[in-house]
C-alpha cells in the first residue's frame, strides 16, 4: 500500500512546491509592478523632514516623551494622532528629547534598521542556515513593505523584534527565566503580544511563566511610576475604546471583518478560536519552546487583535526562518518572504466600488493567515530539534 501511496505523495509534494514558486514570482512581479507604478513609495519618502503626516507615530511618541520630561499628560500634546502606546515607551524615548523631533527620528529610524536587520542575521547564525539564507532573508528584509512602513512612520517595532530574538535566543540555549524577562518586556511595551506569555503558562513551564510575568508586570510598573497614575488610567482607557480600524494595512480579523461589512466582533472571535486552538495544539504536540511555537503564538494573537498592522509581519520572520531549519519546504518560506514585499500601494488598485474591493484588501490578512497557519504546522515537538 505504501508503495502505491509514495508517487502520489511525491507528485502532491511536487505540486506544492510548484503553487509556491508561482506564488513568490506573482508577489514579487506584484511588488515590482507597484513599486513603478507609484515611484512616490513608503522607502523613498524616508528623507522627509514632515513630521506630522509622514513620520506620525514617531512625532506621537516624541511628543508623549517630551511632556514625560515636563511632567505633563503624556496623552494630551500637540500630536496629531492620539498614542496608543503604555507609559514605558515614553520613558525608553525620554533621552531623544534631547534631540529635535526630526534629528530624533532619523536616530530611531537608523537604529531600527540596524535591529531588525541584525535580528534576521542572528537568527540565521543561531539556526545555521547557509549563507544564501542569511543574505537572502536579510535582502528580503530591507525590500519589505512591512520594514519600510516601519521606518517611515517611526514605529517600534525594530525594538519588538530584537526582544522576541533575545527571547528566543535565550530560550533555545536553556535560560528560561532571561527569556521570559525579554517577552515580558516585550508585552509592557505591546501590549498585544501578551499571548506570548500564554506558552509557558498551557507548557507549565512555572519559571518561564513568572519570569514573563514579573517582566512585564515590573516594566509596566516603572513607566506608570515615571508618567504617574492618572497617565496610567487614561492609556487604560484610551485601549479600551479606541476603536477598530478599517484600513487596508489592519491585518487583524476584526479589521478585515469590519471591511466585509460585519462586526468586528465575528473576527474577534474567530481570532480567540485561533489563539485558543493553537494554545492546545503546542500543547497536545508537545511543542518546542525554542521553535516556532512561540512565533506561532504571537501570529494568533495578532489574528485576534483590533490592531495588527501590516508592519507587524516583520514580527514572525524569525519564525519561518525557524520553520526552514525545521524543514518547511524552501520554497514555500521563500514565497512567505516575497509576500511581505508588495507594498501598500496595493490599496491603491481597490475603489470602493468594485466588488471585489472587500476581499482584495484582506490581502495582508490573507498573508497573516498563511504566515500563522505556516508556522503552527511546522512545530518540532520538544526533544525533536534538528537545529
Amino acid at each position: 500500500m505504501s508503495t502505491v501511496a509514495e508517487p502520489a505523495v511525491g507528485r502532491g509534494r511536487a505540486a506544492g512546491r510548484i503553487a509556491a514558486v508561482l506564488v513568490a514570482v506573482a508577489a514579487l512581479g506584484l511588488a515590482v509592478g507597484l513599486t513603478v507604478a507609484h515611484p512616490a513609495g513608503l522607502v523613498t519618502l524616508l528623507p522627509s523632514a514632515d513630521m506630522r503626516e509622514l513620520h506620525v507615530d514617531f512625532d506621537t511618541f516624541w511628543q508623549s516623551a517630551s511632556a514625560l520630561i515636563h511632567g505633563t499628560d503624556i496623552y494630551s500634546t500637540p500630536a496629531k494622532l492620539r498614542n496608543l502606546n503604555p507609559p514605558l515607551l515614553s520613558l525608553l524615548l525620554a533621552p531623544l528629547t534631547g534631540l529635535d523631533p526630526l534629528t530624533a527620528y532619523r536616530v530611531f529610524a537608523a537604529l531600527t534598521l540596524v535591529l531588525v536587520l541584525a535580528a534576521v542575521v542572528v537568527v540565521c547564525r543561531e539556526l545555521r542556515l547557509s549563507w544564501g539564507w542569511t543574505v537572502g532573508a536579510t535582502v528580503a528584509m530591507a525590500l519589505s513593505s512591512p520594514l519600510h512602513g516601519t521606518l517611515l512612520l517611526g514605529q517600534i517595532y525594530g525594538v519588538l523584534l530584537a526582544l522576541l530574538v533575545a527571547g528566543w535566543v535565550c530560550e533555545r540555549r536553556g535560560h528560561p527565566v532571561a527569556a521570559g524577562v525579554c517577552y515580558g518586556v516585550a508585552v509592557a511595551l505591546k501590549p498585544s503580544l501578551a499571548p506570548v506569555l500564554l506558552l509557558p503558562l498551557v507548557q507549565r513551564r512555572w519559571r518561564s511563566f513568572w519570569a514573563g510575568a514579573a517582566g512585564a508586570g515590573v516594566a509596566t510598573v516603572l513607566g506608570a511610576l515615571a508618567a504617574g497614575p492618572s497617565s496610567a488610567l487614561e492609556w487604560l482607557r484610551i485601549g479600551f475604546t479606541e476603536p477598530v480600524p478599517d484600513v487596508l494595512d489592519n491585518a487583524a480579523l476584526p479589521g478585515f471583518l469590519l471591511r466585509l461589512g460585519l462586526p468586528s466582533a465575528i473576527g474577534t472571535a474567530l481570532g480567540l478560536v485561533a489563539l485558543v486552538g493553537t494554545l492546545v495544539w503546542v500543547v497536545r504536540r508537545e511543542a518546542d519552546p525554542a521553535g516556532t511555537a512561540p512565533f506561532a503564538v504571537i501570529a494568533a494573537g495578532l489574528l485576534m487583535s483590533p490592531i495588527s498592522w501590516h508592519n507587524y509581519l516583520l514580527l514572525l520572520w524569525p519564525g519561518i526562518l525557524v520553520a526552514v531549519a525545521a524543514g518547511l519546504v524552501r520554497e514555500w518560506a521563500a514565497a512567505l518572504l516575497v509576500l511581505a514585499l508588495v507594498p501598500v500601494s496595493w490599496g491603491d488598485l481597490w475603489t470602493d466600488g468594485n466588488p471585489w474591493s472587500p476581499l482584495a484588501r484582506g490581502l495582508y490578512t490573507a498573508i497573516l493567515v498563511a504566515y500563522w497557519a505556516t508556522l503552527l504546522r511546522t512545530a518540532p515537538r520538544s526533544g525533536a530539534r534538528r537545529f
